[in-house]
């Protein structure tokens, strides 16, 4: 590193003097590395104004008065990855906690990326992977740090390091009774040469911990969302700003010939229309008179387009047939022993078909972004709420045709994510219409907008087909997925802690020309429904306890086994329920983390009434307790909403359903009496949590509807309607 740097006014700044402009010292990690590459940099921190030519990404900042800033890589949508990430770094580097800030870090991902998914750095937020990718990077980042201040300390001192121990912020030299501040040492901090090795023994040991798994440190972002201040990028005004809306295409793949152009120009306070593939953009200084003018669009869309063939309501039929059909060959999923076989010399055989309708993400936050366009194309400023904020950066330049270095980009809270903001079509279309009006402009989706040009979680109906043998063991499994999604259809599929010797899971996709997008768990919320339903199925026709025949499905498990064990003791499994009600069981895995749940339900006026929710959870080592149950309630009644009444019906490509009228949520007076949740202790690394309850939603309701009513209910959403259907008929 060079000794000296320029300031922006061309003068020489000496190390001293640049340390003391500081404020104290910054220190720069590339965290998605193993053993990430740290240098103690020269510099202000991001967003507070850097002194010299060179860009300085810190990760660390400690101030003279022991201020400490650390910065957040992770999109902030309500899951906690804000506040999570800091307290590693924070455990490792023995931080005050009532010192730290926490800011959102720049949108830099060779600097604060973790491994993408196709290699490089990413800094995509989803798949519940931010604390579970970045775990080991920031600890290991944050007992480098803690190293090189026991060593400058050291020095100053004149003592070896291993007389040196550190407590919250300060380096204690316990045989001389002294200890001195990180924000002291931040005053005299000496640049090294290179930087300290840590090895994997050399970080704490979890007993250890008093930040990780501190159910006192609370969210850094829940005050500002009480208070109002939190800044999402609904809330951005720029001056001289316009406003858009885009009238889309009511059947994807449609195309726009706008029929009225003079028209609409002519409208006061319109300032464009912009034709776009997929609709037209109207411009306006007002967003009412972008509103207004958009319901008078007269819009010729062109016929012929995929979607327009798909049908919801008449799909599983369809799918049916593909699942049946010996003749289709689809993509294996896992394929091991031989299925059809173990099928064919099976003493007793199973089989039923499940089913999943599209849903819509109806996250609270309608997608937006504000994007302002230099005025010769060049360059680009932007404020978006995204789960992919790099990504998004990378198409606005696309768009524009410029580096990446040309788009400056404010990263903004999220309103809600759940998989829908992980791709950046919205901000796309901001960047086209800003360019087009040549000013700074808020793009706006209505709820109708997003409910009608949605990105779906996939309809789907998977065939189960097993059979068990004289000892009662399951010999053979099939499973047959059908839908539209392609690899949205897969996850979850896999019997990872069910012991199936022979099995075959197959996918087989169908492309309808309809949105489809990761939603919450992505494919296990069908496909874990759809086996922890048919687990039961068996274990009822083998007139086995469905609890006690998952134990032994799990008997080479001994993790799941215990998850399973915690939530039967929670919800006192045996014990005969009240009077008109019953339980079901399920278990799931997602993102790596083992949950097992209990719900009691009745049926009230028709509908199934869910009234007592248990779940356990071994998710490995836990950063914040509190958060993480929160999270887990949150996927229990996500789940709920979901299996209970969400459901998006497509007629000749159209989407019949425009708001929350329509599409049903789970609404207050559905929401269980009580949820109660235990984490089971663990010193294995953190896995996934924002996704991990949701799959056993499904299954764990459906087992109590047959516990409750002898009959089994297939086909999710379970509305009144099918539930007296259902109850209408044999089982």
């Amino acid at each position: 590193m060079k000794k000296e740097t320029k300031e922006k006014t061309g003068s020489l700044v000496s190390r001293r003097n640049f340390l003391k402009a500081g404020g104290g010292v910054a220190f720069a990690v590339a965290a998605y590395a193993l053993l990430p590459k740290l240098d103690l940099v020269e510099g202000a921190p991001p967003g507070e104004g850097n002194l010299v030519e060179q860009k300085v990404f810190a990760w660390v900042h400690i101030r003279t008065d022991g201020r400490i800033t650390i910065y957040n890589p992770a999109a902030e949508m309500g899951q906690g990855s804000m506040t999570a990430l800091p307290v590693i770094l924070a455990e490792e580097m023995d931080a005050d906690w009532a010192n730290v800030k926490i800011e959102q870090s720049p949108i830099e991902p060779d600097t604060y990326g973790r491994p993408g998914f196709r290699g490089g750095a990413s800094m995509l937020t989803v798949g519940s992977r931010a604390v579970s990718g970045y775990f080991d990077g920031l600890r290991i980042a944050g007992a480098q740090v803690r190293q090189m201040l026991l060593a400058n300390a050291a020095k100053k001192w004149n003592v070896p390091v291993s007389r040196l121990t550190t407590g919250p912020s300060v380096v204690i030299d316990k045989s001389k009774g002294r200890k001195i501040s990180y924000g002291e040492i931040a005053g005299f901090m000496e640049i090294p040469d290179s930087a300290p090795k840590v090895s994997k023994h050399q970080l704490k040991d979890p007993k250890d911990f008093r930040l990780i798994g501190n159910a006192d440190i609370p969210r850094f972002d829940i005050p500002a969302k009480i208070n109002g201040s939190a800044k999402y990028s609904i809330d951005v005004t720029l001056p001289n700003m316009v406003y858009g809306v885009i009238s889309r295409a009511p059947v994807n793949g449609s195309k726009p010939r706008l029929l009225n152009e003079k028209m609409i120009r002519g409208r006061d306070g319109v300032v464009d229309v912009v034709t776009l593939g997929h609709g037209i953009g109207v411009i306006a200084e007002s967003i009412e008179t972008a509103l207004k003018t958009k319901e008078r669009l007269v819009i010729d869309w062109s016929e012929g387009a995929k979607a327009e063939s798909h049908n919801s309501e008449s799909a599983p039929a369809e799918y049916a047939k593909i699942a049946g059909n010996p003749g289709l060959r689809g993509r294996d999923i896992a394929n091991m022993g031989d299925a059809t076989k173990a099928l064919q010399s099976a003493q007793s055989k199973y089989t039923a078909d499940y089913i999943n309708d599209h849903i819509y993400h109806a996250q609270m936050e309608p997608l937006n972004a504000v994007v302002s366009v230099g005025s010769d194309g060049k360059s680009a400023e932007v404020w978006a709420g995204s789960q992919a904020h790099d990504g998004a950066r990378s198409a606005v330049a696309r768009t524009l045709g410029i580096e990446f270095s040309q788009v400056k980009y404010h990263p903004q809270y999220l309103g809600g994510g759940f998989g829908r903001r992980s791709t950046s079509d919205y901000i796309v279309e901001a960047t086209e219409l800003a360019k087009a009006a040549k000013r700074p402009l808020k793009l706006l989706w209505t709820r109708e907008d997003d409910i009608s040009y949605g990105m779906f979680r996939p309809m789907s109906l998977q065939r189960m087909e097993a059979g068990v043998d004289s000892k009662g063991n399951v010999a053979g499994w099939k499973h047959t997925i059908v839908g539209t999604g392609s690899r949205l259809l897969a996850s979850g599929a896999r019997n990872e802690f069910y012991d199936f010797p022979n099995q075959k899971i197959e996918l087989r996709s169908v492309d309808h020309g309809i949105r489809t997008k990761h939603w919450r768990a992505v494919g296990h919320g069908a496909n874990k429904f759809a086996i922890e339903a048919f687990v039961d199925e068996i274990a009822a026709g083998q007139k086995v306890d469905p609890y006690e025949f998952r134990l032994r499905l799990m008997k080479n498990h001994p993790r799941a086994r215990a998850v399973l064990k915690k939530a039967a003791e929670m919800s006192d499994w045996g014990a005969k329920p009240k009077s008109g009600r019953a339980k079901g069981i399920a278990f799931g895995e997602r993102s790596g983390s083992l949950c097992a749940g209990v719900f009691e339900i009745s049926l009230e006026d028709g509908r199934i009434k869910v009234h007592r929710v248990w779940v356990a959870l071994d998710a490995g080592i836990v950063v914040q307790p509190d958060n993480v149950i929160a999270q887990t309630e949150g996927c229990i009644l996500m789940g709920l909403s979901s299996v209970l009444h969400e459901s998006i019906t497509i007629r000749n490509g159209r989407v019949l359903e425009s708001n929350f009228d329509d599409y049903q949520l789970l609404r207050m007076k559905d929401v269980p009496d009580s949820v109660d949740v235990e984490i089971i202790s663990s010193s294995e690394r953190p896995t996934g949590v924002g996704e991990a309850a949701l799959p056993i939603v499904g299954g764990a309701v459906a087992n109590a509807f047959a516990a409750l009513t002898g009959k089994r209910i297939r086909h999710m959403p379970f509305t009144r309607e099918r539930i007296s259907d259902v109850l209408g008929k044999t089982a």
